[in-house]
């Protein structure tokens, strides 16, 4: 008798899901039917004859009452279907424009961003470009300044031994018979007679 178990009984709605799925993967080879959304109504698509006229007698039977109500019956129903078709269509149209205002919208944002991250990355590049230029110019910089520290080093020992050969020249004793080899020995020597 502990072996039986108590039928499961669903008290709440998440239960009842609970007892439904349990059913469902009980067995996952048997297909499972869904059912189709229901249909929208046609309504009254073709208008209906009156059979039944009433006269323009002044008396009336005890049956017409009932006539009447069942006509006034078609017709509420058939103006309430007219309206919530009306509703319906308004409501389409709402959300229609509301998801083509949001999507506006989302387009809008994104072209943005994407111009702001598209000037982000032209900036970049940009200052990219100047320090790789600034790079070649900065060695550029430092070669012209070692040729140029380099042809300075070499003009100045080139003008030392100029010097050194004048001043040999002027101290030697037989100057006068010696022709100067450039113009700034002939230059101090003009100077001198």
């Amino acid at each position: 008798m502990g072996s039986e178990q108590k039928p499961f009984v669903p008290k709440t709605p998440i239960d009842f899901q609970k007892l439904k799925l349990e059913r469902l993967m009980a067995n996952p080879e048997k297909p499972v039917i869904i059912p189709e959304m229901p249909r929208e109504r046609k309504g009254f698509t073709v208008p209906e004859f009156v059979r039944n006229v009433m006269g323009s007698s002044a008396g009336a039977g005890s049956g017409e009452f009932h006539v009447y109500r069942h006509l006034r019956r078609k017709e509420y129903t058939r103006q309430k279907v007219i309206d919530e078709k009306a509703e319906t269509e308004k409501l389409d149209e709402e959300y229609q424009q509301k998801i083509l205002e949001n999507q506006r919208i989302m387009e809008e944002r994104t072209a943005k961003k994407r111009a702001k991250r598209l000037k982000r990355k032209a900036r970049l590049k940009m200052l990219k470009s100047l320090k790789k230029d600034q790079v070649k110019m900065d060695t550029s910089r430092e070669t012209v300044k070692k040729s140029s520290s380099e042809e300075e080093s070499s003009e100045n020992e080139e003008s030392d031994e100029e010097r050194d050969k004048a001043n040999e020249h002027l101290q030697s004793p037989s100057g006068s018979n010696q022709v100067p080899e450039d113009e700034n020995s002939l230059s101090s020597q003009g100077k001198e007679s």
